[in-house]
């Protein structure tokens, strides 16, 4: 769940791709990164952080040149650490540097292939670094001093055939400009927007529109599913279908809860997605209990603040504030470890005892995961004097690991995984649980474009689109990725500062 962001202007991007990536920290809060070309020379600044801590004013004043590509980090797989920071290097050929969003199911084979076959090292453990790679020796092959459209083009149709799994990216290529593509199935979002100005059209690519909107950019469309876009650091542009099946395929979980509200991404306004999800889950309530007794709706915020709204007004009772959010507390969904989650919830939540004394109160959140946050919530409900407390989830339940980039590593972490609803309804400690319906989800979606009939639902229904997912898989996943082994893997992160080419520049102001 990481976020990208490439421009192409008439005029030095650096602050622009600074503000787009603010727009996008919701996507990663980890680490973020900044590269940028003038008169082939990259510039680079990248660091473990949130967007505002990484750039100074000097790092702005070095990253010159009207192309450039930015990215924000959440640690879905690999280490954390500053040589886990995106965007990614390799010299040769022409000088490539590569942000991305999702996750490789095949890197393992990937990089041995790349030992084996191209001779190339691998420096992290990131699959990032190795469709880098990839796209590199793709590059390599054609072998042109002067690359053209149609070059780079041919490169991303031999990406597609050697990697498997999902994948938003975005590149810069020295002296040459941006390549952009998608994957197959389009799991990871990519848009991309112009700007006329009296210089010329300016483009930038992101991972949500809510990044083009902040500097001025109208939104064109999505990248399609397998299609890659070349625009020369001139200002052209050039889109081509580089795969052989692709089918639109988009992940679901960003309508419920990755994406910002305010973004468009595959044609689909995900307000308006959220909308339709309280309207369905307040029409399964009253199918199941015509005769509730919910006094109040209370929303967890902020992503499902917009369901709860269209929730409550279907149901025809109170909508009301009763959790306040602390601004400054990261979203405990991508917080590393499970002791740092509970701790986090506290901080980041207090309750309105006004809002919970005596009455029944109705919690709704976008999701249920791990249960972390949901238990306490309802605990802290409780204590504020609610008579009951039920809980309602926008989404199904959550009972399968994601393997495209979103941190569900593994299946019993997954509160869910093997257990009924009235199990995990004790579990969380509510009086009433209810669950969204997988069709009524998939409909809240699909409403706002037709053209897409099918979503990546991996998550609740355990059907893995790649095709190349099975147990064993799931199960070195889950031993690589769990809570424990992320603990062990952050301590032996304090090496990576001087993993080789990474330069520790502090970010303290000038």
């Amino acid at each position: 769940m990481c976020g990208v962001v490439g421009i192409v202007g008439k005029s030095d991007v650096n602050l622009q791709l600074y503000d787009a990536l603010t727009m996008l920290q919701h996507r990663g809060q980890d680490a973020a990164g900044i590269v940028t070309c003038s008169n082939g020379r990259i510039a680079q600044q990248k660091a473990n952080g949130l967007v505002k801590d990484v750039f100074r004013t000097r790092h702005m004043q070095r990253l010159v040149g009207n192309y450039g590509i930015g990215h924000v980090r959440y640690p879905t797989a690999g280490s954390s650490g500053p040589a886990m920071a995106q965007p990614f290097y390799v010299n040769s050929p022409y000088g490539i540097a590569l942000a991305h969003n999702g996750n490789l199911t095949n890197a393992e084979s990937v990089c041995d292939d790349l030992y084996r076959t191209d001779l190339r090292h691998m420096n992290t453990d990131s699959d990032s670094e190795a469709l880098l790679n990839v796209f590199a020796q793709e590059l390599q092959k054609i072998h042109k001093l002067q690359p053209q459209a149609e070059d780079f083009m041919k490169a991303i149709e031999g990406v597609h055939k050697r990697i498997i799994g999902g994948y938003a990216v975005v590149t810069l290529i020295a002296n040459y400009g941006l390549v952009a593509f998608r994957d197959p199935h389009g799991i990871r979002p990519l848009v991309f927007g112009e700007r006329k100005t009296e210089q010329g059209t300016e483009y930038m690519i992101a991972s949500e529109s809510v990044a083009l909107d902040v500097a001025g950019f109208t939104l064109t469309r999505d990248v399609e599913p397998g299609e890659a876009i070349y625009i020369t650091k001139e200002g052209e542009l050039y889109s081509q279908q580089c795969a052989e099946k692709a089918v639109y395929t988009p992940c679901i979980f960003e309508h419920v809860y990755l994406a910002r509200p305010d973004s468009i991404i595959d044609g689909i306004s995900v307000y308006k997605a959220r909308l339709r999800q309280g309207e369905k889950l307040a029409e399964k309530i009253l199918r199941d209990r015509p005769d509730h007794d919910i006094d109040v709706v209370i929303p967890i915020p902020d992503s499902s603040r917009v369901a709860g709204q269209a929730l409550a007004h279907t149901l025809g009772v109170k909508f009301r504030e009763g959790l306040v959010k602390n601004r400054y507390i990261g979203r405990t969904f991508i917080m590393p470890g499970q002791q740092q989650r509970k701790k986090s919830v506290r901080q980041k939540l207090n309750p309105i005892p006004l809002e919970f004394k005596g009455k029944n109160v109705l919690l709704i959140d976008d999701s249920i995961v791990r249960g972390t946050t949901c238990e306490q919530i309802i605990q802290m409900a409780r204590e504020s004097g609610a008579a009951k407390v039920y809980f309602a989830s926008a989404a199904p339940a959550v009972k399968y690991p994601n393997v495209y980039g979103i941190d569900m590593p593994t299946a019993t972490e997954l509160i869910a995984h093997d257990r009924t609803t009235e199990e995990v309804c004790e579990a969380i400690g509510a009086d009433w649980l209810i669950y969204q319906d997988i069709d009524d989800l998939i409909w809240a979606s699909s409403e706002g474009n037709s053209a897409i009939t099918q979503f990546d639902c991996a998550v609740f229904n355990g059907e893995y689109i790649t095709n190349d997912v099975d147990q064993s898989y799931l199960d070195r996943l889950a031993t690589q990725r769990n809570d424990k082994a992320q603990t062990k893997q952050r301590e032996l992160d304090l090496d990576n500062s001087n993993v080789v080419g990474i330069h520790n520049d502090s970010a303290e102001s000038v």
